[in-house]
């Protein structure tokens, strides 16, 4: 998970020259493609809303990468409910080698838990943050990806049934990014992945996270360096503050150098509270800054 990785990568992925264009995050359209989740309402698995709101990812990532992939598949929860789920995974340059991975979930939670309203959290979560957030993200990562295509390939994988079950238990959560990473071919793993999770948080700020520290240290150094480049020190903090459960451990597990990006200290977290005025195109824009120049 480090020096050689770290050597090849430098290589891959370096600075374009100083007179070159360079693809343009736009934080308003990623604002937009918030909103246009939550229209759909609650994306919780086996819902209208959750089959409307794939379809329209899906739609997108047609629009705008160079191929789309589709997993279909079936989750027998601990209850013995059966979910439809689907992963999408949009590409550029599919057929190049070296490769980066950016990672967001679709889905909504089906209960409230942290709501103070007990009556509340029998409520799904709106997930205008924990979920919509993320997904807008990729998608204007793919727009501005569309107007200055990269020169190695960068897959946007939108993952499935990350939020319905019991973390604490660990039962029928991390879903979709189990699937995508059982399904992965061993031998062709990206040269990094970044699981971007609860990013567009009005009050930001990025601490760096336990799992992804000591898992993927120098993937960790690479993001949060390229934030204080472009003046967003403020914002991605440079300390480990928390140790979290999230997508990018069914990944480290198969071998991915992979990370967590995400505002754990989010208090509309699994809330009915989690709506747009908690979300600002302007952290958007600052974390879809330091996501296309990754990628640059």
């Amino acid at each position: 998970m480090k020096h050689l990785i770290g050597l090849g990568l430098a290589a891959a992925v370096g600075c374009t020259g100083g007179g070159e264009a360079r693809p343009q995050f736009d934080g308003e359209a990623a604002l937009r493609y918030v909103e246009r989740q939550l229209a759909f309402g609650p994306r919780v698995p086996n819902t209208e809303s959750h089959r409307s709101a794939g379809d329209w990812i899906l739609e997108q990532l047609r629009q705008r990468t160079d191929s789309v992939a589709v997993q279909p598949f079936t989750h027998i929860t601990q209850s013995g409910d059966t979910l439809q789920l689907r992963n999408f995974i949009g590409k550029f340059r599919p057929e190049s080698t070296d490769r980066v991975l950016y990672m967001a979930h679709w889905d909504t939670r089906p209960f409230a838990d942290k709501s103070a309203n007990l009556g509340q959290q029998r409520l799904p979560v709106p997930g205008a943050n924990d979920g919509a957030s993320g997904v807008a993200l990729l998608l204007a990562v793919a727009d501005a990806l569309q107007q200055i295509p990269p020169t190695f390939g960068v897959d946007l994988v939108f993952v499935d049934g990350e939020d319905y079950g019991d973390f604490s238990a660990g039962d029928d959560v991390l879903i979709g990014s189990r699937h995508f990473a059982e399904q992965m071919d061993r031998t062709q793993l990206p040269l990094f992945a970044v699981i971007w999770d609860m990013i567009g948080d009005r009050d930001l700020r990025l601490y760096q996270e336990g799992h992804s520290a000591s898992r993927a240290p120098e993937v960790v150094e690479r993001v949060w360096r390229q934030a204080a480049d472009l003046g967003y020190g403020g914002v991605f903090r440079p300390t480990v503050r928390y140790t979290v459960i999230d997508d990018h451990v069914p990944l480290q597990d198969v071998g991915v150098r992979a990370i967590d990006v995400i505002d754990f200290e989010f208090p509309a977290w699994h809330t009915t509270e989690d709506t747009i005025d908690k979300v600002s195109a302007e952290s958007l824009q600052i974390v879809g800054e330091v996501a296309v120049g990754l990628v640059r």
